[in-house]
């Protein structure tokens, strides 16, 4: 009787041993889902894979007769190691499983080395997928919207291309002053002040009234007064 009961006893170690190990690789496939549900939903232009650290298998999991519950901080989303609390919703039990994300992006990158003073063109332009560590200004995702602008830096191949390197209009440049109120337009020729990228309010002197304006930048060479 107890050399039967001991055969049994060893003979279920086996099958105890592999669903406990069921039981943590289906906390690990689920915490990495919760995740990426959560972090891709706030990050929607972002590409996201999260590695989930393996449950150490000393752990064991106990059976949950309801599905496990995860839970993260939404403040750690944006960083590169979160920790999530798994639990089950009909005992005390819980763990902590840590989790590693890296989160990269499509943008704009050079093509080979750029001297100062390049006028960017889609020959030394590509896109290409960035750690968004590196991503400290604004960045790019169309080649089409930089085509035209100059580069202020000496920029090495396959940097992302950022505001903070670039101008469409250029400090002493000849620029186009466009005056527009209700529909209407008036043109005239000016001087750029300061550098700026699409979207910049610049110092713009009128060329003929030698008046200093702020004029929002529109395109390459022109910029735009509302009056």
């Amino acid at each position: 009787m107890v050399m039967l009961l001991m055969m049994l006893n060893i003979a279920s170690i086996p099958a105890f041993a592999q669903s406990s190990a069921q039981m943590r690789e289906k906390i690990q496939q689920e915490a990495q889902a919760y995740l990426l549900g959560e972090i891709g939903d706030a990050h929607g232009d972002d590409n996201i894979q999260v590695s989930i650290v393996p449950v150490d298998d000393r752990i064991q999991i106990p059976v949950c007769h309801t599905p496990f519950q995860y839970h993260a901080d939404s403040s750690a989303f944006t960083q590169s190691y979160i920790s999530v609390r798994v639990s089950c919703g009909n005992n005390d039990w819980y763990l902590f499983t840590n989790a590693r994300v890296a989160r990269t992006r499509t943008v704009v990158v050079t093509s080979g080395l750029i001297s100062p003073g390049t006028v960017l063109t889609s020959a030394n332009l590509k896109l290409a997928e960035v750690d968004i560590n590196q991503l400290r200004h604004t960045s790019y995702m169309s080649q089409k919207e930089l085509i035209g602008a100059r580069m202020k830096r000496r920029v090495r191949d396959g940097q992302p291309v950022q505001a903070n390197m670039l101008c469409f209009v250029c400090k002493g440049d000849r620029i186009t002053i466009r005056a527009q109120a209700a529909g209407m337009q008036v043109k005239t020729a000016g001087i750029a002040r300061q550098d700026g990228v699409i979207g910049d309010s610049i110092q713009v002197v009128n060329a003929s009234s030698k008046k200093t304006l702020i004029a929002e930048v529109a395109s390459t060479q022109t910029v735009v007064v509302n009056l």
